[in-house]
């Protein structure tokens, strides 16, 4: 999905995720946990955001890995949505879909808005 965001939208998605950050710490964490998995994983960001958001996920899925791994993954995004606040996540992710997974996912691994400005290079 090649989508071009404006500074104003990347800084505006920048600054709700340091408020759940904020205001819902440990959510947060979880939320990084996730990402940061997904990115040890190889796997898209994209992905990962379709199972966040229940969505197909069947284009993004990662080819030749282990059904376990993947299963092992989908359990830990659970743990994640299984968290009693997990609607103000899900909602950000919502917010600025229109922006990319990845990107979310940047700003939330502490990637400054400037740097994800053009063309999506990561899914």
């Amino acid at each position: 999905m090649l989508t071009l965001s404006s500074l104003e939208e990347i800084q505006a998605a920048k600054e709700s995720l340091e408020k759940l950050q904020t205001t819902y710490p440990n959510l947060f964490e979880k939320l990084l946990h996730v990402v940061n998995l997904t990115r040890a994983l190889q796997f898209k960001y994209h992905f990962m955001g379709c199972i966040v958001m229940d969505e197909d996920p069947s284009h993004y899925s990662p080819n030749f890995v282990q059904g376990s791994v993947i299963r092992l993954y989908k359990k830990e995004v659970q743990l994640l949505k299984d968290d009693e606040n997990f609607h103000v996540a899900k909602q950000v992710f919502a917010d600025y879909k229109r922006i990319g997974y990845a990107k979310i996912s940047l700003l939330i691994q502490g990637s400054t808005p400037e740097s994800l400005m053009g063309a999506p290079v990561i899914q």
